[in-house]
Order: structure tokens, then sequence, then C-alpha cells
């Protein structure tokens, strides 16, 4: 058959309406809406809302964001805890046309203020427990926006409201049989989220609806998840849109469970009452359930299924949670390729290791997600592939739909995070011979002293092995003689105490000496709202408190 020559399955066989419709994961709340009206949808304190009361309330809110002017591709901001509204912003707002813009809670006015800005927002839905940092944001900005307050019941702090609108009278206003319209493009942007940038301003990150949709499926799968699971919001909703998991529990028919902040007992009372059965975390926050009081889980006897996101969480930490009954999936992903993207699928012999061996399995980045393209770790200045040795780093490298659309209004930046066909990820890996992926460390986190490269995760796995240790976090500290060395920052346990040298003594018994800290300072340690320990506020911190020293032994040594 000659090359390039039409195939007979391609005459006559055209999309169309009955053949071809564009993937968005708002089909999936329609769809539960449908089959499982009556079915729990959302609980928050005493709302308890059903499939289909949702999706009314996401209808009312579709049509009264498009009387007041929203249109395709406009930018919807809020500023909300794990909350009803929330939620239903997931599919109010794009069912409106609009982009959802979630700002993260925990940033200052002038971030905010920047990203209402430059994502050019329209309309901005905020709760009242933020009033004091958006009444300062919306001071900074050259133009007015219109501002819709939440009350959630379950706030009873202060806060003032900043709108001339509440959000029930913005829902009063709405159809609820609104029609809304479906994508005419898969690829439309139904979210943006910003990177948490360390220097300079943050990246608009730009997802699509196909993405969405995928991203959604993927932790169907991944997670082996059953119908209709009872799911804990401990992940915030404005992290990568809640790692998609709002879309996830629409095409589940599953229960949401509201938690407007992390709290060790309301965490496991919620679990107890509400039979949890999975909730996502970052690693500081299964670190906390694992170093709460055992009365705290006492009536809990169902299984509970928790997922961890992190460059490597500590096998300490994985450790404990087996240690308690929960049984803990481990996944990888970046705000750009809409949270998780990798999962570490556990294979059936791993379950007749030890449970040191095991942990250190299950620590592993692992492989590509389902319906992620390809997941490698290549060197990023030739772009080929390293070997599967277990040595040899690379970058980790993805390809496929669960990577974003691009960064917002930054072609340059878009460009060379996918160079060469990929998007980079930053993080520095190797491949061990069964093929798994583990990170070694964020490319700016590499210790390179005296020539020798230093993973400060590896340093930290060893440090979070010490009983008294909480949290902790390894940079490097500038050296007159090896250019720079491994200082740790380390959060201890309440009631713990424990000294510098024998943190030191205790990394030296399990590292090469030169990998051990020179240095350990003790603090709370800096974290963000999604809990990620804040190195590069450690770095700076550091460097503006000490000076480079000349003592200590060789590298290698």
């Amino acid at each position: 058959m000659q090359i390039g020559a039409s195939s007979p399955y391609d005459h006559g066989l055209d999309r169309n309406d009955a053949n071809f419709v564009a993937l968005t994961p708002l089909s999936f709340l329609e769809r539960a809406a449908g089959v499982y009206p009556e079915r729990l949808a959302v609980v928050h304190g005493a709302r308890r809302h059903s499939w289909a009361l949702t999706y009314t309330r996401c209808r009312r809110l579709a049509s009264a964001l498009a009387k007041r002017g929203i249109v395709r591709g406009d930018t919807v901001a809020v500023m909300l805890a794990n909350t009803p509204e929330m939620f239903e912003a997931h599919f109010g707002v794009p069912m409106a046309g609009a982009v959802l813009n979630a700002l993260n809670t925990r940033l200052d006015a002038e971030s905010l203020a920047f990203m209402l800005e430059f994502g050019d927002a329209r309309l901005l839905i905020t709760d009242r427990e933020f009033a004091p940092v958006i009444r300062q944001t919306l001071r900074l900005l050259s133009r007015e926006l219109v501002v819709i307050d939440v009350d959630d019941p379950e706030y009873t702090g202060p806060g003032e409201r900043l709108g001339l609108l509440d959000y029930e009278a913005l829902l009063a206003e709405g159809d609820p049989g609104f029609q809304w319209p479906r994508p005419p493009d898969e690829w439309d942007a139904i979210a943006l989220n910003y990177t948490s940038g360390t220097t300079g301003n943050p990246k608009g990150v730009v997802y699509h609806h196909r993405g969405a949709y995928l991203g959604a499926v993927c932790n169907l799968v991944a997670w082996a998840l059953p119908p209709h699971v009872t799911y804990l919001w401990t992940v915030p909703m404005f992290h990568c849109n809640g790692w998609c998991f709002a879309w996830t529990l629409a095409a589940n028919a599953g229960t949401s469970i509201c938690l407007r902040r992390i709290d060790a007992e309301a965490i496991f009372r919620l679990i107890r009452v509400e039979q949890v059965s999975h909730y996502c975390a970052a690693p500081i926050v299964h670190m906390l359930l694992i170093g709460a009081p055992a009365s705290l889980r006492e009536g809990i006897a169902h299984r509970v299924h928790a997922m961890v996101a992190g460059a490597a969480p500590p096998a300490a930490m994985i450790e404990g949670m087996e240690r308690i009954g929960f049984e803990l999936t481990h996944v990888y992903g970046l705000t750009e390729t809409y949270g998780p993207a990798a999962v570490c699928a556990p294979q059936v012999d791993w379950a007749s290791l030890d449970i040191v061996t095991r942990a250190q399995r299950h620590g592993r980045q692992g492989v590509a997600y389902p319906l992620q393209e390809a997941m490698t770790v290549m060197d990023p200045q030739t772009m080929r592939p390293v070997p599967a040795d277990g040595t040899t780093m690379g970058e980790i490298m993805f390809r496929g739909n669960l990577a974003m659309k691009g960064y917002l209004k930054n072609p340059r930046a878009t460009e060379q995070a996918f160079k060469g066909g990929w998007f980079h990820s930053g993080d520095l890996a190797v491949v061990e011979p069964d093929g798994y992926v583990k990170i070694k460390d964020r490319s700016k986190d590499i210790i390179i002293s005296g020539g020798e490269n230093i993973s400060s995760l590896e340093v930290e796995d060893v440090l979070y092995r010490h009983p008294a240790v909480l949290a902790c976090a390894v940079i490097a500290r500038a050296d007159a003689r090896w250019g720079e060395t491994p200082c740790a920052y380390v959060e201890l346990k309440a009631g713990a105490e424990v000294s510098a040298q024998e943190l030191i003594a205790h990394c030296r018994s399990q590292l090469a000496h030169f990998k051990a800290p020179r240095h350990v300072e003790f603090a709370t340690l800096p974290k963000t709202s999604t809990g990620k320990i804040q190195k590069a506020v450690l770095r700076a911190a550091d460097r503006a408190a000490f000076s480079a020293d000349t003592g200590g032994a060789a590298p290698g040594g």
C-alpha cells in the first residue's frame, strides 16, 4: 500500500454529534444527579446535600454568572475553604463557560492582587474568614472587581462582608433548569492555578477540560476506587483543584466530607462518625495523624485508604501509616500535571517483605498514571533516557494528556517547559532496575559539597527515623572550604528533647559521613498551605543569619 494513501476507514466516517462529544468533567455531575439523585454528595456540619441538590445549585450558579455577563473564557476567582461552595464552584463556574481560578487562602494581599490582575478576573467569590486579606487585595487592584461573599455557618470567627451580594442570594438569581453550554472544544480552559514560585511572580498554569476529565478518571483507576466512596477533604481544593478529586467524586457518585482546616482530632472524629473511607494529604498531615494520641483513633474499626503526594515521603511516615492501620498509596505530580501523574503501583510480592523494605518500595514515585502517556527520566541536555541502574540521575519528564495547556501569557516559559516534546519537572531522579522512578532531589535542592552530590531527601529520610523528629528540611549552607555542606532544620515532636550532636551522630550512623549534616538548627518550619516545607524561605533566612565557615570533614571522609 502506498505510504500516505488515505485509508478506506477515513471515507464517510466523520465525526458527528452522535459519535463525538468533547470530554468534560462536568458531565460527571449531570450523570451523578440523574442516576443517584438522592445519594449524599456533600456533607458540611449540618448541611447534607444530595447529588440532585448539588446539581441544581451548580446550575443556579452558572445561570447567575451568565446573567451577570460572564462568558466563555472569562476568569472567575474564588477564595474559599473546603466548603460546599468551593465544591460547587468546580462545576458551576465552568458550566457558565468560565475558567475557575481557585486562590491559595494563605497568600498575602500583594500575591493575590497579582494573580487577580494577571488572570483578568471579573468576579471573586470569597469566604468571610478571608475578609482582612481580601480587603487589602481589593485596594491594590487597578480596577473594580465584583465580590460575592460566602458566610459559612460552620465558621464563627471574625470577618466582615465585602460584597454587595452573598452567595445564597447569587444562587437565587439563577435558573435551576439552566441549560449550560458544553465546551465546544475539550481544549478549552477549565481552570487556572498558580505555581508556588519562590523567585519572581508565580506562573499561571492552565488546565483544559480534556485533562481535567482524564485526571479525574485516572484517580478512579489508579486508586481502584469502589463506587460511592466517602472522601474527607484534607487536601485544599485550591491545590491543583484538589488533585482533580472534586470531579473524581462526581464520577464516583461519592460523598465529600468538608473540612475547613487541618486538625487531628477533627480528622479522626469525621473518619469515625462519617465512616470516611478515603482521604488525601501531604506527608506533614500524615505525620500529624501518626503522632496524635492513640485515643483519638478509638472507634475507627473500618479500613481507611490514604493517598500521599510529595517528592519523597519519608519511609518513617509510610511505616507509621501502616502501624496505625491506614492503607497508603503514594502518588507524584506537579501543578503542571493536574496534580498526580504518577503512582507507586504496588506489586503482589511486596506484601511478603519486611516493613522497612516495604516502605522503601512504596516511597518511590513509581510509574506513569494509567492515562498519562509516558513518564521517563532523561538527561535534560542530551534528552536521552538514563539507564535503569538506580544510580544515574536525570530529570523526570512527562508526556501526555495530563500535562498542562501551558503557562498563561508566558510563551517563553511554556516553550522551555515543553522543550524536546516533554514536560520538564525539575525533579532529579533515578530509574531503578524494576523500572520504578525514585526522586533524589529537586534540581535546586541538590547539595554539592567538594564536588560530591548530596541528596537532601536522603538525609531527611534518615532524620525522620529519629523518634524525636516531627519534621525536617535539609538545605545547603555555604562553606569556605567545601563550597557548601548540609544544614538540617528540625522541628521536634511535642515534649521531645535531643541535641544537635545526637542528630548528627544518628545521621552518621546510617550515611556516609560527608552526607551527614554539619549543622542542625531547631525551629518551627515554614510550610505552605498544602503542608510542603518551604525550603526557599529557610535558605533565604539561613543566608541572612550565617556566613560561610571553614571546619568539617572532607566529603567522602
